[in-house]
């Protein structure tokens, strides 16, 4: 694979602009730019995933839709994504009021969609690696990789926070007062992961 397909070209420049434009006056500079710093890499991450180990331009594009969703929660610093506010505007609701919800939702949402949008570029990558034919090996593998992941991702934000105040620690955390946030994050992202399993596995028996 030489070339990048349009549509990766397409979504790569889209994360791009909307990384721009979300850096147009985030609430907080410092924990803006360790979010950003992240998204950068991880765009790094899937062109090389794409360029060397042949996922999918639907895969990519995927994961671009995944980074566009953490872009928008990090400028807002994931507790303050003003959906209730979008959603008044737009259909005269608030979500947190339909659902009853007491914190803000945004960050489970990326979570559940690291899962979710993550599960065929990791699939893709890890048959190209290992080179295991079995689909069910594939699956379990992957969503040992989304849970084993999820759970790095968890202890190096912890990490970070040990270096911040308790004020910034918990605006870069975005616990939100929820002792268990780091568990129903894991939980979230491993739900969306087995989701993401069962529709590759229709997909790809289609075609069989």
């Amino acid at each position: 694979m030489n070339r990048f397909s349009k549509p990766v070209v397409i979504s790569t420049f889209g994360v791009i602009l909307v990384m721009i434009l979300a850096s147009i006056d985030p609430l907080n500079w410092s924990d803006y730019l360790l979010h950003q710093a992240g998204t950068l890499l991880f765009l790094m991450m899937m062109l090389g995933a794409y360029r060397h180990w042949h996922i999918s331009s639907k895969s990519y594009v995927f994961a671009a839709l995944f980074l566009l969703i953490h872009i928008i929660g990090a400028r807002y610093l994931y507790s303050y994504v003003p959906y209730d506010d979008w959603t008044q505007q737009l259909f005269n609701i608030e979500l947190s009021t339909l659902f009853g919800w007491q914190r803000n939702m945004y960050d489970r949402l990326v979570h559940f969609s690291y899962g979710l949008l993550l599960f065929s570029a990791m699939f893709e990558s890890l048959r190209y690696i290992l080179k295991i034919q079995s689909l069910k090996q594939l699956i379990a593998l992957t969503l040992m990789l989304n849970m084993s992941t999820s759970m790095l991702y968890e202890l190096i934000e912890w990490g970070i926070a040990t270096t911040l105040s308790p004020e910034a620690a918990e605006a870069y955390n975005g616990q939100q007062g929820d002792v268990w946030d780091a568990h129903k994050d894991m939980a979230l992202a491993l739900l969306g992961g087995i989701i993401g399993a069962l529709v590759y596995h229709v997909s790809l028996t289609r075609h069989l």
